[in-house]
């Protein structure tokens, strides 16, 4: 039997620099697909799941919270997760940014595929 090789999304052997950039360049990323980034504290509950984040529609407007306490590994997750939501074909992304996207885990989207051609 052979095992599946897993994609690997983690950011192992990344420095803090690096995590620094790849932030700013998915957050410049989302911000070119129309999507307001808003750093707030999460009140997190001892014995609850973590909440780092999400995307979500207010008032007809894509805005992404993330927990302004949030590890920069965690940042780039969340903002990693809220860009593939939005169809990311037509649009120039650096290579390194699209492996990045390529790696993380497919998810079911939140938002229908009419809406994300914008």
């Amino acid at each position: 039997m052979t095992k599946k090789k897993r994609k690997r999304t983690d950011l192992e052997g990344t420095s803090q620099r690096e995590e620094n950039i790849i932030v700013d360049q998915l957050e410049e990323l989302a911000e070119r697909l129309g999507v307001k980034i808003r750093y707030e504290p999460i009140k997190q509950e001892e014995d609850s799941v973590n909440i780092v984040g999400g995307l979500c529609l207010l008032k007809g407007e894509y805005v992404l919270i993330i927990d302004s306490k949030a590890a920069n590994r965690d940042k780039i997750r969340t903002l990693a997760m809220a860009v593939k939501q939005f169809d990311l074909d037509q649009i120039h992304i650096r290579p390194v940014l699209r492996e990045l996207l390529d790696r993380m885990p497919k998810q079911k989207p939140l938002i229908p595929k009419w809406i994300r051609r914008r």
